[in-house]
C-alpha cells in the first residue's frame, strides 16, 4: 500500500513538473525578444529573495517583499497585459482544438498529413516584385491562434498560394487590393481584411496605417507579417509586434521558415 502511495505521488509529481514546464515554456515564448523580458526576470529574482528570506526565517523582510508581491499583481497584469491577451488567445484559440493546431503546439507529434506547408518563396517572390514597383501589400501568416476574428472583416477566399495570385490581389486597380490579406497554410482564406491598428507610440513615424496594422495584429496574435511599403517598395517583417531584422530576402526567407516550422 505504502508502494502504491508512492508511485502514485511520483506519477503526479511528474505531471505536475510537465504542466510547469509547458506554462513557463508559453510565458517565455510569449514575452522573447521584448522588453517583457527583463520584467520577468526582474519578477523571478524577487520571488526567489521572498522564497530565501522565509526560508531564512527573515520575517522583516519577508512580510515586505511578500507585500510587494500581492500587491504588485494588479501592476503585472497592467504591464503584461499584451502578453495576457495572447496567452489567452493561444489557450482560447479554435485551432488549439484542430488537429494541425493541436500537432503545432506539440512539435513531437506527427503534424497531420494534410496540412500543407506554406509557399513562403512564393510570398517572397511576389513581395520583392510589389517592391520594386512600390505596390503596396500586407500579407498576414497565420500560425497557431484562429484569425477568424479578422477574416470577417473582410472577403473569404480558398486560393492556393502562388507568386502570381499575391501580385493580382495588390495590384494596385484591383478590387482587392486595399486590407490585407490572410495566409493559412499554403491557402489564402480572405482578402480585404481590415487589421487592429497598433496604438504604440515607440513605431517610427516614418511607417503608416500598413506597418501599424501589421504591428497590432501581431500583438493580439502569434501571426506574423510582411508589409510592402508603397512609399519605397522596402519589405518589413513583423513579429510578435516588434521590427525583425534581416540581411537580405534569403535570409528573410529563412527566417520565416523557421518561424512556421
Amino acid at each position: 500500500m505504502d508502494f502504491l502511495n508512492f508511485l502514485e505521488f511520483k506519477i503526479t509529481d511528474v505531471i505536475d513538473i510537465f504542466l510547469v514546464a509547458v506554462l513557463l515554456y508559453y510565458i517565455y515564448k510569449l514575452v522573447k525578444g521584448t522588453v517583457a523580458i527583463n520584467i520577468f526576470i526582474g519578477i523571478v529574482i524577487v520571488w526567489a529573495l521572498w522564497k530565501l528570506t522565509e526560508l531564512l526565517q527573515m520575517k522583516m523582510i519577508s512580510s515586505m517583499v511578500g507585500g510587494f508581491m500581492n500587491i504588485g499583481l494588479i501592476a503585472l497584469i497592467i504591464v503584461f497585459q499584451q502578453e495576457i491577451r495572447k496567452f489567452l488567445l493561444l489557450i482560447g484559440s479554435t485551432n488549439f482544438a484542430r488537429k494541425r493546431g493541436f500537432m503545432r503546439h506539440f512539435k513531437f507529434l506527427k503534424q497531420d498529413a494534410l496540412s500543407l506547408e506554406t509557399n513562403v518563396d512564393a510570398i517572397i517572390g511576389a513581395c520583392k516584385n510589389m517592391g520594386m514597383s512600390k505596390t503596396g501589400a500586407i500579407i498576414v501568416i497565420e500560425r497557431s491562434n484562429s484569425l477568424d476574428f479578422v477574416k470577417s472583416s473582410g472577403d473569404k477566399m480558398s486560393i492556393e498560394v502562388t507568386q502570381p495570385i499575391i501580385e493580382s490581389i495588390f495590384f494596385k486597380n484591383s478590387p482587392l487590393h486595399d486590407g490585407a490579406a490572410i495566409v493559412q497554410d499554403n491557402y489564402i482564406t480572405a482578402t480585404r481584411v481590415i487589421l487592429p491598428v497598433s496604438n504604440e507610440r515607440n513605431i517610427p513615424l516614418r511607417f503608416g496605417l500598413r506597418h501599424r496594422a501589421a504591428v497590432g495584429i501581431t500583438e493580439k496574435t502569434d501571426a506574423i507579417c510582411l508589409v510592402v511599403s508603397e512609399e519605397t517598395g522596402l519589405i518589413s517583417y513583423i513579429k510578435n509586434g516588434e521590427f525583425v531584422l534581416y540581411k537580405g530576402l534569403d535570409d528573410l526567407t529563412e527566417k520565416i521558415k523557421r518561424d512556421l516550422a
